[in-house]
């Protein structure tokens, strides 16, 4: 079935179904979409459209196609709303004026036909065909100098390569108030439908850039002045110094000048040549003494912690002391501004600097 026309008052034929969507007066008057209009929406078998011959792909999920519509950075075919839903409400209307304000034709498939479609992708019952998504290149991104704002905080991906745990890092990104984020071209994860469902549609509202070469990015922000910090696994007491470059817990880094935060890959972390581009590399100490294979985290938890170490000390972001005292239980001790501390690891001397083996803190 070749794509709809998105031109309003158009015809289509399917196999055994003639439909025509118009423009019904009360869509114009502003009244809630779900009515007379919705009745018209031909229930279809929807068989797959051609969507690599147009250059489509199907974004699933409620937030991603939302989001997607308020940013207006895609084309839009057409929206999938599924069957049977008893009614059309909240974002699901909002969905619907979107599409009637921008002319995209709807469509009401079975669930099962969504689910085929999306692969058995936990789509919510809605759908869009849309153009793909793609990052700029990075010197599109501005030329932020350093002394505009000292707290600028810029995330660099190294190859991550699991779509989810990029739209995991994302949502934290987006969420903790990440600038902007740089990703390597080669060998990372391209800016996919699954990407934007686990960011729960951060990535259609977000800066996304890329670089093809990661290594002279680097050293061409830190000529400008700004930070550059790698991230490693925690080093253990029995690693030898092979490495000029110091070691901080997040807890100790102090965010003083614009920072880029660089993340590597899954398994292996940072390649040696984006490492030795760093300045620092910060760690995340863990809470007690670990097995071996447990002494790393995920790279989106990982990400969610560091990010979050850095932009509370951000002007403007809410302080644990402010928050929620009525919470507080008066007899448990409050805990500091900086949290709890943990004790001095033996991986890392005083001054919080060590040396790295350059061991991945991501997984």
């Amino acid at each position: 079935m070749a794509l709809l026309s998105a031109l309003r008052g158009a015809t289509w034929r399917f196999p055994g179904h003639l439909v025509r969507l118009s423009s019904h007066p009360a869509a114009r008057r502003g009244e809630r979409p779900g009515g007379e209009e919705l009745s018209r929406l031909l229930l279809d078998d929807l068989a797959p459209a051609p969507r690599s011959t147009g250059g489509l792909e199907l974004l699933f999920g409620l937030s991603p196609c939302l989001l997607a519509l308020r940013a207006a950075r895609r084309r839009v075919a057409r929206l999938l709303l599924q069957a049977g839903r008893s009614g059309v409400q909240g974002e699901r209307a909002e969905l619907l004026r979107a599409a009637e304000a921008r002319d995209i034709p709807v469509l009401r498939p079975r669930r099962q036909k969504l689910d085929a479609l999306c692969r058995h992708q936990v789509h919510q019952g809605v759908c869009m065909e849309v153009s793909p998504l793609r990052p700029r290149p990075w010197t599109e991104a501005g030329e932020a100098r350093p002394g505009d704002d000292p707290q600028q905080l810029w995330l660099v991906l190294e190859r991550l390569q699991d779509p989810r745990n990029l739209g995991a890092v994302l949502r934290s990104a987006h969420f903790l108030g990440v600038d902007k984020v740089i990703t390597s071209r080669r060998n990372s994860c391209p800016l996919t439908p699954v990407v934007s469902k686990a960011s729960a549609g951060a990535m259609e509202v977000m800066d996304i850039f890329f670089t093809d070469d990661l290594d002279g990015f680097l050293q061409a922000k830190a000529r400008q002045g700004w930070l550059v910090a790698g991230t490693v696994g925690c080093p253990g007491p029995e690693i030898s110094g092979s490495s000029e470059i110091p070691i901080t817990s997040c807890l100790e880094f102090l965010w003083d000048q614009p920072t880029l935060l660089v993340l590597g890959n899954e398994g292996s972390g940072l390649s040696p040549e984006v490492q030795a581009s760093c300045q620092l590399l910060l760690t995340i100490l863990p809470g007690r003494q670990l097995p071996p294979g447990l002494e790393s985290l995920n790279v989106s938890v990982a990400a969610g912690i560091l990010l979050h170490s850095i932009c509370r000390q951000r002007k403007g972001f809410p302080e644990e002391g402010k928050r929620g005292q009525h919470l507080q239980d008066p007899r448990v001790p409050s805990a500091t501004a900086e949290g709890p501390r943990l004790p001095q690891h033996p991986g890392l001397s005083s001054g919080s600097e060590r040396e790295s083996n350059g061991k991945n803190i991501l997984r």
